[in-house]
């Protein structure tokens, strides 16, 4: 018993240490207010009033407050060839205490601060590409399987959703941060699936546990929900917290071949 104490605490350790070294590193500001946070744009997406061609874009940025050591929030957000408007698509865990529905689609800045947190472009795709995966995305979004549940750890949460409309289109290929907590949760209780970019395999025990082996994710192994992993593709190590250490990951890219 006294053995098993001690792995426990050893992987406990292992797990919280990224985390830990976000907090003392300053990177992260845990005494925001949510009142005043910046909400701004980040100047990452296209105006859509001035941009005719249709586009898919996908962000991550770090969660609000104490979640920001652990994990970060994702979103999707999408403009039709004929649109003025990005449509953004995301879950709130506010509307579940609310009694609403948390799959949250509506006409937004696409690329806007989360609460003070700066957000990263992880897809991008443009044109006819793009036309053609917002269709698919918008019946993945109308399909979630969670709409009134809503789980920190390990999920289904915010990061659950955008995985599951990625595996429901994986012509996005989507690549996910390992931050990305809740991205692991299969839908219907699955224990097999593909990852998120559509390129590999995964395996998961409700989101605490298991391991993804793909082209895009490279190698990941869950623990606890915290993932640790190796891309050998552009090489890196992913670690809890922290995120990725190397090359950095290229987005999801595809441009139109027109131009905008």
């Amino acid at each position: 018993m006294q053995k098993w104490r001690r792995r426990l605490t050893a992987v406990a350790l292992l797990v919280l240490s990224g985390p830990a070294l976000v907090g003392v590193s300053g990177a992260v500001n845990l005494r925001a207010d949510w009142r005043t946070a910046s909400r701004a744009s980040a100047g990452l997406a296209p105006d859509p009033q001035a941009t005719r061609e249709a586009v898919v874009q996908v962000y991550a940025a770090r969660a609000f407050s104490w979640r920001a050591l652990f994990a970060v929030h994702t979103w999707i957000a999408v403009k039709r060839a004929s649109a003025n408007e990005f449509t953004v698509h995301q879950v709130l865990g506010w509307n579940a205490w609310r009694g609403q529905s948390v799959v949250d689609s509506q006409n937004r800045v696409a690329d806007r601060y989360w609460y003070g947190a700066e957000p990263e472009l992880i897809a991008d795709v443009r044109g006819a590409a793009a036309e053609g995966l917002i269709t698919p995305i918008e019946e993945a979004v109308a399909a979630y399987p969670y709409p009134h549940e809503y789980g920190l750890w390990p999920g289904p949460n915010s990061n659950t959703f955008v995985a599951f409309v990625a595996r429901q289109v994986p012509a996005l290929q989507l690549h996910l941060p390992v931050t990305a907590i809740g991205k692991d949760y299969l839908a219907h209780g699955a224990w097999f699936g593909p990852a998120p970019s559509g390129t590999g395999k995964q395996l998961s025990f409700g989101g605490a546990v298991g391991i993804t082996v793909a082209k895009r994710e490279g190698l990941e192994v869950n623990v606890l929900g915290a993932v640790f992993g190796i891309d050998v593709l552009r090489p890196a190590l992913k670690l809890p917290g922290i995120g990725r250490v190397g090359m950095a990951s290229r987005p999801a890219t595809t441009q139109s071949q027109n131009g905008p």
